[in-house]
């Protein structure tokens, strides 16, 4: 069992309110990828917008710094010191073969508009990718499903050229959502289990 502290700076949930937050997911984070490239994906630019509950932590810390001041800059790698150790919650296949990411150079700018957090960052695959007659599956999500991440509309996915994207949403069965639904914040399932899998979307490429 864990707590939000496993995730320090990516779940950031208050757990000093009053009594208990049922069921999951607890956190929200709403997501935008922008696919860079020509003629072969070059990297994925992250969008990651946090609910105002996930942020204010954050928001808290950083007080009244400037966007990009130094405050922001540290908050910023300590998140993504945190998210790489997941992989940065994020699966990218090509033509079904896992593809290695990793944080492009300089990545990670955190900053606030209205009351949420956003944190932007790049991901970039090992060698560039070909896009002509290949297909792509990106995936980002929380194992436990103590986040919730999710591209809120087909439009938050960008890719080049002619690619055609489809944002799929997965239908858990009533038991699978009884069962989240019965998770309290102190009840974090074992990443093994992948609760988080059965919720998680999927983006499908195909490039003609």
């Amino acid at each position: 069992m864990r707590n939000a502290m496993k995730y320090k700076w990516i779940l950031l949930m208050t757990l000093t309110c009053t009594g208990p937050l049922l069921a999951h997911p607890h956190s929200f984070i709403d997501i935008q990828t922008h696919a860079v490239g020509d003629t072969q994906l070059s990297s994925l630019q992250m969008r990651w917008e946090m609910d105002e509950v996930t942020s204010a932590d954050l928001l808290y810390d950083a007080g009244e710094a400037p966007e990009g001041d130094a405050v922001w800059q540290k908050l910023a790698q300590e998140v993504m010191d945190t998210i790489r150790q997941q992989h940065y919650f994020t699966t990218l296949w090509y033509d079904q073969k896992p593809v290695k990411l990793q944080a492009g150079p300089d990545s990670g700018k955190l900053y606030k508009t209205g009351h949420k957090a956003v944190l932007s960052f790049t991901l970039v695959p090992d060698t560039p990718l070909a896009l002509a007659g290949h297909t792509f599956r990106l995936q980002t999500y929380d194992p436990t499903y103590y986040v919730d991440m999710s591209w809120v509309k087909d439009s938050d996915v960008t890719w080049p050229g002619e690619c055609k994207v489809a944002v799929k949403t997965p239908k858990p069965d009533a038991d699978m959502r009884a069962w989240a639904l019965s998770l309290d914040n102190q009840s974090v399932p074992d990443e093994d289990l992948a609760l988080g899998e059965h919720f998680a979307q999927k983006v499908e490429v195909t490039c003609p």
